[in-house]
């Protein structure tokens, strides 16, 4: 996962001044509104004047306004904070009796709402048992538990909002919910940690302490340091049950990592055996395959390492000649990119079909440094086109190699020891030296013995250690492994069969890859800190020949003692057990966490009750590391998957090379030039979610995630609105018995039962950015841009229609109640502050109110009206769009629609008052079909049916208009002649080229069209220069 700073969108958070979001009603005319032509001619004039001026301001606003909204998204300044300052002890209930603040600010939204939520219980299932809505069913998740070492990054963020948004909406529904919170030991991590701090603060090394000492120096750190992560979570509003909080080195995990390692062992599917591991020789333990970071390199680079005196260039293929023995004239040269390893080699291999080298089958080399005699073997696994087609073997540091010993009987040699120095098989020329010292030792050596035969630079991958930074080697080690083949195949079928099911499906073909080609997993870890290994080495007497060494495995020392005696048929008391120094690999613990963290191995209430877990999201880069690896074991442990689906997602933070990194800084510093702008925790987690768990990679942006900022303030500026609305002695009547008393208000409620459905729809298909696309179009288009406006004159009538308020609180109620699963924080506050619905039996808490269904709301639902409404939509466009080419600012023209088809005609008939509201014109009326409409009056086709009319005659001054038309159409026609005179290189650019033609000819088009209108107004009446 990505690691962008979660903390550049947390608090505090910038405020906002207070700003005036929606403007003054204007009551509906009844007849156009001309400049005053009684007006004295002076004042006329300078009138005339200040239009011209504003009109100009106007061209140049419109151009700015012409960006796209994500770009017009970036502008950001600071704003003053606002905060919340009422004395609210910890655990309280908020003070919500204040007047909202004028403006949205994350910081006075997110105070006190968590500690509250916690402190009621809502987040434990005890507590949704007794909800009205509760409908016996449960859901259960656990959290990826992060690693105990630091901070959230940006992908944990994506990881909670999805988790959290499908747990409060099945909380809501009514389910029984658990949420088990989290964090992991991160054995190599944590240690790394721990001992910089010690050297930098007391100058001490890890092996100067004694086992338990540091032990305690590290849980003194996680008790200090480890608290961040549950704050961090707490931030992101992750409603978890925190009295089941697990860590994988408590007391109870501690029983069911022995458990699981006895029960392995038991069941054959443990062993210990010398075998090639992973080796961090910085850190002198073996490590994971995810540990392991594959760096290619395009050739020679050169690379300081930890512990190594001196750069090291890596990249370069070294030739080295291995004489043939009798022939002195006769080598064989090999390639290599690891010359340290040639003292280990013990043989050379050539292809059996390979002509180049069939003379010399059955033949010994010299090897370069020692003379030793070195067989030549051939094997099929060499590939002749490769290099001189010959390969040198060095089966004790190398994987493939180790393959090939085996196959021809050849013993390995260790030359490099646990902490990358040499051993004492190297000879003492080069014992003790740190293996790329030797390096340049034996290319010296190999120069003056005359077995030299050239370097070349070579791309290759180099293994990396991500926690050291050190190059990884591959060295022979006694270690625990775990069998994975017939666990593998069972996690395989189980996909494959449909049993579990991974999401998006794309991942089932790596999945089986993985399971099919999966080794045994080395599970011993050279640590301190973590889950010390509960097997015993029995310590004979006397040693026995070359009998190999006897370990027993059991839950406690007393028990692998009894063990012990039955194997030996010794006295338990006579026996000497030494205990495995090693710890279990992290992944280990990890893979039981989702039944670990119920009780198991005991039988508790919530294993039974919650295992199986519902579903587990989490991180792409996990599926085999973890998810794996739970699947395996959990179907080992438990006889049953541990979850049945698995949602996968992966965020990136880019996709730049190095090249365009500091042309984007550049860039971004200019978009936000006070910094990047802190959004608080429902705006990012509303971006999150709005992408979606189902697709590939993610991109966020920050200008992602302030254009979420400003969604919450236009919701925000929507309930002051709407509680300014209601007024203090409002009483909501039920949702079931409100029925509109308008075609406006009949066509929200219908928005927002087909909101509450598709809301449903994405929650049940996981797919969350179905919720956010919904519930943006219902907030921001629906009700703000539409609804809102035209009912603010309604609600200036008087007496007041008793309608329009009831729809604006269940628009607010419900609205609200859809979007608390996204944005709980901005939810709460808003929701507590709307009147008590009669009876007193509302939610004490909007995170455990029902959420609202499309069954509950289908009395609402008119697909019919809004079909209608959306050609009155139509017609509002075409009227702004000839407000603004006539630029027409504070006029209210009237209106005229025509229709050849009497039906259409009724279609408009219940929505007149609200398209000449929100068209930001006076009255409107119908033109009979046929007649002509009156001189002076502008057009627009709707259709083929329909037309539209606006009168201009006294409205606008011609002469003016047409000098600014024909400014506007001479930059036009400028870009048309750019883009004609243009020709792309690839398809999709002559596409978009294209599409870029087409509109700029229909603008240019609807400039000359308002021209010839305006100059028949000119014909028809002189301006007022001319009288």
């Amino acid at each position: 996962m990505p690691h962008m700073p979660l903390a550049s969108f947390r608090s505090p958070l910038w405020g906002l001044r207070p700003s005036q979001v929606f403007p003054r009603s204007y009551p509906l005319s009844t007849q156009s509104k001309p400049h005053g032509s009684s007006l004295s001619r002076r004042n006329h004039e300078a009138k005339k004047k200040r239009q011209r001026e504003k009109q100009a301001a106007l061209e140049a606003g419109v151009a700015r306004k012409s960006k796209s909204p994500a770009e017009s998204s970036k502008s950001w300044t600071p704003k003053e904070v606002v905060v919340y300052e009422i004395p609210t002890k910890r655990g309280e209930k908020k003070d919500v009796s204040r007047v909202l603040p004028p403006a949205y600010s994350p910081r006075y939204v997110e105070a006190a709402w968590y500690s509250w939520w916690v402190r009621e219980g809502f987040f434990k299932p005890e507590y949704q048992t007794r909800l009205p809505q509760a409908t016996g069913e449960t859901f259960s998740m656990c959290i990826p538990p992060p690693n105990v070492t630091g901070s959230l990054h940006i992908g944990h963020a994506l990881t909670v909002a999805i988790q959290d948004a499908l747990v409060r909406w099945h909380r809501m529904c009514g389910d029984e919910v658990l949420w088990v919170p989290g964090s992991d030991h991160a054995g190599i991590a944590t240690q790394a940690v721990v001992e910089k701090q010690l050297w930098k603060e007391q100058g001490v090394r890890r092996h100067e302490l004694s086992r338990e000492d540091f032990l305690r120096e590290v849980w003194k750190w996680k008790e200090e340091k480890g608290g961040e992560i549950c704050e961090q979570l707490q931030a992101l509003g992750a409603s978890l049950d925190w009295d089941r909080e697990c860590f994988t080195m408590d007391a109870d995990s501690s029983v069911a990592v022995t458990e699981a390692f006895v029960r392995l062992y038991e069941a054959g599917l443990l062993y210990r055996n010398q075998q090639l591991v992973n080796w961090s020789c910085a850190l002198r333990s073996a490590i994971s395959d995810i540990e392991v970071e594959s760096r290619p390199l395009p050739g020679r680079t050169e690379l300081r390492l930890p512990g190594c005196p001196i750069p090291v260039s890596f990249g370069l293929l070294v030739s080295v000649a291995f004489p043939v023995d009798g022939e002195p004239d006769t080598e064989i040269v090999v390639g290599t990119t690891r010359p340290e390893t040639l003292p280990g080699d013990v043989a050379v291999a050539v292809h059996p079909d390979d002509s180049r080298y069939t003379h010399l089958h059955g033949r010994q080399l010299r090897h370069p440094l020692t003379g030793q005699l070195l067989p030549l073997v051939t094997d099929s696994a060499v590939q002749p086109h490769m290099g001189t087609g010959a390969v040198k073997v060095t089966p004790a540091h190398s994987l493939a190699d180790a393959e090939l010993g085996a196959r021809h009987g050849l013993s390995p040699l260790s030359v490099i020891a646990e902490d990358g120095t040499m051993t004492s098989l190297c000879g003492d020329w080069l014992q003790g030296l740190h293996r790329f010292v030797a390096r340049e030792k034996i290319m010296s050596a190999l120069r003056e013995r005359g077995l030299f035969r050239g370097l070349q630079n070579h791309p290759m991958v180099l293994p990396i250690c991500s926690r050291s930074g050190d190059v990884v080697e591959y060295l022979l080690k006694s270690q625990w492994f775990v069998r994975c083949r017939e666990m593998g195949d069972r996690a395989a079928q189980a996909v494959e069969s449909g049993a579990l099911e991974l999401s998006p499906s794309f991942h089932q073909k790596n999945w089986q890859h993985w399971f099919s080609h999966i080794g045994d997993w080395c599970i011993s870890r050279q640590l301190w800190w973590g889950h010390q290994i509960p097997a015993y080495l029995v310590v004979e007497e006397q040693t026995k020949g070359d009998r190999e060494d006897c370990w027993v495995v059991g839950r406690t020392e007393a028990e692998a003692r009894k063990i012990a005696s039955e194997l030996t048929g010794r006295p338990a008391a006579e026996l000497i057990l030494q205990r495995d120094p090693d710890v279990l690999d992290t992944w280990f613990s990890s893979a039981l966490f989702p039944f670990a963290a119920l009780g198991w191995p005991q039988e508790t209430p919530d294993l039974t009750r919650f295992y199986p877990l519902s579903l587990l999201e989490t991180g792409s880069d996990l599926l085999f590391f973890w998810v794996g690896r739970m699947v395996m074991l959990g179907t080992q442990l438990t006889g049953q998957l541990p979850f049945s689906k698995v949602l996968q997602e992966k965020l990136r933070d880019g996709n730049l090379d190095s090249t365009e990194l500091a042309i984007a800084a550049a860039a971004q510093r200019k978009d936000f030039p006070h910094g990047i702008p802190e959004c608080g925790t429902d705006a990012l987690r509303f971006t999150l979610c709005s992408h979606g768990a189902l697709g590939g990679d993610l991109h966020l942006s920050v200008s992602e995630v302030l254009s979420s900022r400003h969604f919450c303030n236009k919701i925000w500026n929507a309930l002051r609105f709407i509680l300014n609305a209601l007024g203090e002695k409002f009483v909501p009547q039920p949702a079931e018995e409100l029925s509109p008393s308008s075609p406006m208000d009949a066509w929200i409620l219908s928005r927002l039962a087909h909101t509450a459905r598709e809301c449903g729809r994405g929650f049940l298909a996981q797919e969350l950015s179905l919720v956010t696309h919904a519930l943006h179009h219902f907030w921001l288009h629906n009700l703000c841009d539409v609804y809102l406006e035209a009912v603010k004159p309604v609600l200036l009538y008087s007496p007041r229609p008793q309608g329009p308020p009831q729809v604006l609180f269940s628009c607010a109620d419900i609205g609200l109640r859809l979007l608390a699963p996204l944005m709980p924080f901005l939810a709460e506050e808003l929701w507590q502050r709307l009147p008590p619905r009669p009876g007193g039996s509302s939610a004490p808490s909007i995170s455990v109110a029902p959420y609202p269904t499309a069954c509950s709301l289908e009395h609402w639902h008119q697909p019919e009206l809004e079909q209608r409404f959306s050609r009155v939509q139509e017609a509002v466009q075409a009227l702004r769009a000839l407000r603004a080419t006539y630029q027409l600012t504070k006029a209210r023209p009237r209106v005229l629609l025509q229709s050849s088809e009497p039906e259409e005609q009724g279609l408009f008939e219940a929505f007149l008052e609200p398209l000449g509201t929100l068209g930001h014109c006076g009255a409107v009326g119908f033109l009979p079909p046929g007649v002509l409409a009156p001189s002076g009056w502008a057009q627009a086709p709707l259709n083929d049916t329909i037309q539209v009319y606006m009168e201009l005659q006294g409205l606008v001054d011609p002469q003016t208009h047409l000098s600014l038309l024909a400014a506007r159409r001479h930059k036009l026609q400028k870009q048309l002649d750019g883009l004609m005179a243009w020709t792309p290189s690839d398809g999709e650019t002559e596409t978009k080229r294209q599409q870029r033609l087409s509109s700029l000819e229909l603008e240019l088009s609807k400039l000359d069209k308002a021209a010839s209108h305006l100059r028949q107004l000119m014909d028809a009446c002189p301006s007022p220069r001319e009288l």
